[in-house]
């Protein structure tokens, strides 16, 4: 009896214990299930989006992102990014008069117009003027054509591997060459916002230039309607009967910039919105620390042979957790001259994530490193020459 009571005990408590478990098990799972649910992005209504990081290199979101697809008037970003690196920006000219007869949207170029090449830019980024884009290509390489082929070449040293440009402006109606995907859209974009010229330009609502025949004030407008948000500081739209809309835009939120391209989108205003308040919960400032706590330097001709050295780390915006992910690269000097005085600069430190530079800082001396006064100099060359085979550890 004793012992069917005791192995009823223990079976009850088991069966007590598995019904517990059970319950426990389900609990955790259907919790779960909400917290992931409620951390699934919205749905967008694009046939291909991203969001991208240009610093870092990190994608927090994308939908087809690789597929080629055409990319209308966001052709102006390639486009205005080449004429804005030219030297001769503010040279005023007469616009080529076959270049400016173009269907689609415009600047207002008519024949004879006097203009600068920076006036062309902010003809393609604001109105997105289609006019704006070839009178550009013509006065930089001589034709459309050859424009075409910068381009290109262009587009291969970012690493553009699925874009291939056939017009400066982005009309593509009579061609299925033109294409890209919104990856590729996306490192176009991270290298534009590099330009300070192409920066100021694409973030105006509207612009007041002086340009015509003769030259009068005027105000271009910008069709970009995320402007309005405080946040939003770029970038172009675009839309043709082939492509559909399509957009391109920047964000800066806490001191972190994001990308988002969608291409196709028939509610893109939103579907940039509500991406970018997903992503950036995806992301926070990390602390990087370096990869020791103190470093030592060599010292020739004081009376100390060693020196303490600090390095310091960065902060940086990066995808929740990844910290640990960062590489560095510690430059330090074999060896320093005295005097170094606490502070001074002996060597740096190099952050990488995902094989891109974030950042770099000094190691510093945390001590100093007196001159040997004169009395205190040995004489001749051989107490010299034992204090620097001391400083470098030979013998």
């Amino acid at each position: 009896m004793i012992c069917e009571r005791v192995v009823f005990v223990r079976y009850d408590r088991v069966r007590f214990y598995t019904v517990v478990t059970v319950v426990t098990m389900l609990l955790i799972f259907t919790l779960g299930s909400f917290k992931v649910s409620a951390e699934e992005p919205l749905s967008v209504s694009a046939r291909s989006a991203i969001v991208y990081n240009g610093k870092t290199g990190e994608v927090l979101f994308e939908k087809n992102a690789y597929e080629q697809l055409p990319m209308a008037s966001t052709t102006k970003i390639m486009s205005a990014l080449i004429i804005l690196e030219r030297d001769d920006l503010d040279v005023q000219f007469t616009v080529d008069s076959t270049a400016i007869m173009t269907e689609g949207s415009s600047m207002g170029l008519q024949e004879g117009d006097k203009v600068t090449l920076r006036d062309l830019a902010c003809g393609m980024l604001l109105p997105s003027g289609n006019d704006a884009a070839n009178a550009a290509a013509v006065r930089a390489e001589g034709s459309v054509e050859k424009f075409v082929e910068v381009m290109n070449e262009r587009a291969k040293q970012l690493g553009m591997e699925n874009t291939h440009f056939v017009t400066p402006s982005g009309l593509d109606d009579y061609t299925d060459e033109h294409y890209s995907t919104a990856y590729d859209m996306a490192l176009l974009t991270a290298e534009a916002m590099k330009n300070e010229a192409f920066r100021e330009i694409c973030s105006q609502e509207k612009i007041k230039l002086s340009f015509g025949d003769p030259p009068y004030d005027r105000w271009l407008i910008n069709t970009n309607k995320l402007l309005r948000h405080d946040d939003i500081v770029g970038v172009k739209t675009g839309f043709t009967d082939k492509a559909r809309r399509c957009l391109v835009s920047a964000c800066d939120r806490e001191n972190s910039e994001l990308i988002c391209v969608t291409l196709n989108a028939p509610d893109d205003w939103n579907d940039h919105m509500s991406l970018y308040d997903y992503c950036f919960g995806l992301i926070s400032e990390q602390r990087i620390k370096p990869p020791a706590d103190f470093y030592s330097v060599k010292v020739a001709g004081s009376d100390r042979d060693k020196l303490l050295c600090a390095p310091r780390g960065i902060t940086e915006t990066l995808l929740n957790g990844t910290a640990s992910q960062v590489q560095s690269r510690v430059f330090i000097e074999p060896f320093v001259y005295a005097p170094v005085k606490e502070g001074d600069a002996v060597g740096h430190i190099e952050y990488y994530y995902n094989g891109r530079l974030l950042g770099r800082t000094d190691i510093t001396a945390a001590e100093s490193a007196e001159l040997l006064k004169s009395e205190e100099k040995p004489k001749g060359i051989s107490p010299w020459f034992e204090r620097l085979k001391r400083a470098f550890g030979i013998g």
